[in-house]
């Protein structure tokens, strides 16, 4: 009988896409994969990618490690991604954690796991094996993309970012931005595409930064990836507003590959606190972009990153936030309180905002996206669009995306799975899901 190797991930898809990745190298090593509760708990070993985007990340990332070592006290515990490269040593002293492994070194993963005596590591109090790079500098590129989905696949084209903003700890658990050459990347869409999947969604950390270390840009892979055969789908996953140029917009709206699908982080809605944050737009450079992808494609899908409670962001700051973002119309709002995070300048700054008021912000703005997203579906109803489904099913029915990201529900046909389907809407429910029927 295999063993069993189980995976638990938090955060972005970019852990989503390294997390596969890893599973195949344990898949290729003779383990089989837990995905049922019984199987994970019964697993010899159990991997845990983290998360420290907010506190409350680290806290899940805690609660998972040591769930896993009370279901099955003789597992193996390996703990990676951002939480371990930041703050290694408290993991290491959370009960059941054998390997502590940063990100610089993620892909050594099974080989450590396989061998406890693995080089450049140190022993701590109670025989955790801690990587001792977690603290150096992060410079290599773990190469990723998911293979879990039958219909699209997550592939990583960039990690690490050189904005250092005030809220966040990214530079410091993934290092400065670098990306690989244009033809690896697309040699790994030729896989995906080889391995049947349809759709790519292009995910990293800042992507649109991609080639900041080489003579490459993210316009030329765009363009190269648009050439592979066998994909006929792509999304940009988010993507900083100083970075969607022109061109890049120009050209998504002319392909027939790229997805009229955009999400650009605002972050906050008043220059006076995008400047605190230390971004890199203001307020009307960001309007202009939504207006400039909207001039091209008038019915592209456009999420939007959103920080409430940033310090010093006053009620007048929170109200101009929510009027910007009512005014722009986007689809679709990703809503985060603000989160003090060590080591960040925004941690020490005057004028922090109590967890009673972000929650409230929070609300408001969850209220208004969910107006937005309502609007931005209904205007599809009465008309066809082409779905890719999924063979996720539910009380008789099966899922897919439109090109704008609406989600279409029709009667389950397992025929139907990883197909692109000519759909007419018909009606939306309340949660924006489109009922819909084949044409």
């Amino acid at each position: 009988m295999q063993k069993l190797v189980a995976f638990y991930t938090l955060g972005c898809k970019l852990n989503f896409s390294e997390t596969s990745t890893l599973a195949r190298e344990f898949t290729d090593g003779g383990f089989a994969q837990a995905h049922t509760a019984q199987e994970r708990a019964a697993a010899e070993i159990a991997v845990v990618n983290t998360c420290s985007v907010t506190g409350d990340a680290d806290k899940k990332c805690r609660y998972i490690i040591r769930k896993i070592h009370k279901q099955n006290p003789n597992a193996i515990i390996a703990v990676t991604g951002c939480y371990a490269q930041l703050k290694a040593d408290e993991i290491a002293k959370i009960e059941g954690v054998d390997i502590v492994l940063s990100n610089n070194n993620k892909a050594q993963m099974f080989e450590k796991v396989m061998s406890l005596g693995a080089q450049k590591t140190k022993v701590s109090g109670n025989g955790t094996m801690v990587d001792s790079c977690a603290s150096s500098e992060i410079v290599n590129f773990f190469a990723a993309f998911s293979t879990s989905d039958r219909t699209r696949t997550f592939l990583k084209v960039q990690d690490g970012c050189s904005y250092h903003c005030a809220y966040c700890t990214i530079p410091l658990a993934r290092g400065e931005s670098r990306s690989p050459k244009i033809h690896t990347i697309v040699e790994q869409a030729q896989q995906i595409a080889g391995k049947g999947q349809r759709e790519i969604v292009l995910t990293g950390v800042n992507i649109g930064d991609f080639g900041r270390d080489s003579d490459e840009n993210f316009l030329q892979l765009i363009q190269a990836l648009d050439n592979v055969d066998g994909i006929e789908r792509y999304r940009i996953s988010s993507i900083e507003p100083n970075l969607l140029t022109d061109e890049v917009i120009q050209f998504c709206a002319n392909s027939a590959k790229f997805m009229p699908h955009f999400h650009i982080p605002l972050q906050a809605g008043t220059n006076k606190i995008l400047a605190s944050m230390r971004r890199r737009y203001t307020v009307e450079k960001f309007a202009d972009r939504i207006e400039q992808v909207r001039r091209f494609m008038p019915d592209a899908f456009i999420g939007v990153d959103v920080i409430v409670g940033f310090p010093g962001e006053t009620n007048d700051d929170f109200s101009q936030t929510y009027e910007l973002l009512k005014g722009l119309n986007p689809a679709f709002l990703h809503i985060f309180p603000y989160s003090i995070r060590p080591n960040t300048l925004a941690a020490e700054m005057d004028g922090q905002i109590s967890t009673e008021e972000k929650h409230s912000r929070v609300e408001k703005l969850k209220g208004l996206s969910d107006r937005l997203h309502y609007s931005f579906c209904e205007q599809f109803v009465g008309k066809e669009v082409d779905v890719l489904m999924e063979a996720a099913r539910k009380e008789g029915e099966m899922f897919g995306y439109s090109e704008n990201y609406v989600r279409v529900a029709v009667p389950y046909n397992k025929e139907l799975v990883g197909r692109i389907v000519r759909v007419r809407i018909n009606s939306l429910r309340a949660d924006s899901t489109a009922s819909a029927e084949l044409v």
